[in-house]
Formats: C-alpha cells, sequence, structure tokens
C-alpha cells in the first residue's frame, strides 16, 4: 500500500534516517508539507500498524475486511496529517480515527442481528466491580494469565453484543475515560457506565473457571 508515492530528494538524503528518529519527530516531519514523505510516513505505518491492528481486531472480530478498514485508516491519517495540533499526541488521535471509521462502517452496515440487553440496572453485592479487562499491573490471578487464557478473553470480548464490546474496547484496550466515550458514541455518561459494569460482569461470568474464584 502508497507504492506508487514518489520519494523525495530531501528523504532520500536526509542525514538522519527515519528509523532513528522518535515517533514524535516523524510525525512532525510529516506535517511539514501538505502531503507527508514516503519514507518517513511509511516507518511511522510500520511503528503503528500493530496498534491499529489490535484495535479493530477487538472492535470487529468477526468483520472479514478489517485489513480493507486498517488501509482506510491509513488513508485518512495521511489526507490529515496537519490537523493534528501536538505531535506527541499521534498515538491518541490515530486510535480515534480508527475508532470513528469503525463507527461509521458500522452505522452503514445497520446490522440488524438480535442483541442482549445488557443496560439494565445493576446491583452487585459489594456495589463495585474489582476486575478490568486487560489487567494493566500484577494482581492475583498473575499466575492464570497463561496463553488459554488470553484466548478465552479475545474469544469473550468477541462474543459481547456489538454495542458493549466496543463500548469495553474504547475504555480497557483504547484507555478512554467515561466522559471521552460518551461524547463518541452519542449516549449518556450513565449509559456508559451501565454498559461497562454489565460488559464486565458477563466477561467475569465467561471467563471464571480461568480466574480461580
Amino acid at each position: 500500500m502508497f507504492s506508487t508515492w514518489p520519494v523525495s530528494a530531501s528523504a532520500s538524503k536526509a542525514a538522519v534516517k527515519p528509523e532513528q528518529l522518535t515517533s514524535t519527530e516523524l510525525v512532525a516531519i510529516c506535517q511539514q508539507r501538505l502531503r507527508p514523505e514516503r519514507m518517513m510516513f511509511a516507518e511511522l505505518l510500520r511503528r503503528y500498524q500493530g496498534h491499529v491492528d489490535k484495535l479493530l481486531y477487538h472492535l470487529a472480530p468477526d468483520w472479514p475486511d478489517r485489513a480493507d478498514l486498517a488501509q482506510e485508516v491509513w488513508i485518512r491519517v495521511y489526507r490529515n496529517m496537519r490537523r493534528l495540533n501536538d505531535p506527541a499526541k499521534f498515538k491518541g488521535w490515530l486510535g480515534r480515527i480508527t475508532t470513528n471509521l469503525f463507527y461509521d462502517e458500522l452505522r452503514r452496515r445497520k446490522r440488524n442481528r438480535a442483541t442482549l440487553s445488557l443496560d439494565a440496572p445493576l446491583a452487585l453485592e459489594d456495589g463495585s466491580i474489582d476486575w478490568d479487562v486487560p489487567a494493566s499491573a500484577p494482581g492475583p490471578v498473575d499466575t492464570m494469565m497463561t496463553r488459554e487464557f488470553y484466548d478465552q478473553l479475545h474469544r469473550a470480548i468477541a462474543d459481547l453484543p456489538e454495542v458493549f464490546r466496543t463500548t469495553i474496547v474504547l475504555r480497557e484496550i483504547q484507555g478512554l475515560s467515561y466522559e471521552e466515550i460518551a461524547e463518541m458514541t452519542g449516549v449518556s455518561l450513565g449509559t456508559v457506565k451501565s454498559r461497562i459494569a454489565r460488559a464486565r460482569q458477563r466477561l467475569q461470568a465467561d471467563l471464571q473457571p480461568y480466574l480461580g474464584h
């Protein structure tokens, strides 16, 4: 992809190779022109392609055309590089482009499959859920975090109804705040919290044998 772009003379004669630059420096250089230099942008793509693929995998695990969506993400990035105000925030900006593209495509597809309602009020005995997906720090179940567990976790996330899967992915995979998720999805803050709590509860139930509880 992007193999037809011409290599600029300045890029070919650059004293510093793209791989020697930090990501922030790469973004800043790509923003200097109306269209980023091919070599610099290709290095940026190489570093962050896995991030885009992972996010799309969690958002749309059953979509066979995720590779096409990933390519569209990078086309949008290429065309809009100069709109990013802070090069240091490129990864978050890239995640938003990926998520927005997913929602655009989801609206176009207008899926009508039945979904399980998880928005009903949730009342747990202790009033909270203390298990996050994925765990960000060592915890009491670290010894159970094997490859088998992660495979089951991916399947459990994929089996969530679409609207709840996307919400939990935005929170736990992309790390957005509740407020950011509410703004992005167009629902109330209370609805976001309810969806995340219900999704966590279902994931916890699905993974009970692996958690040793």
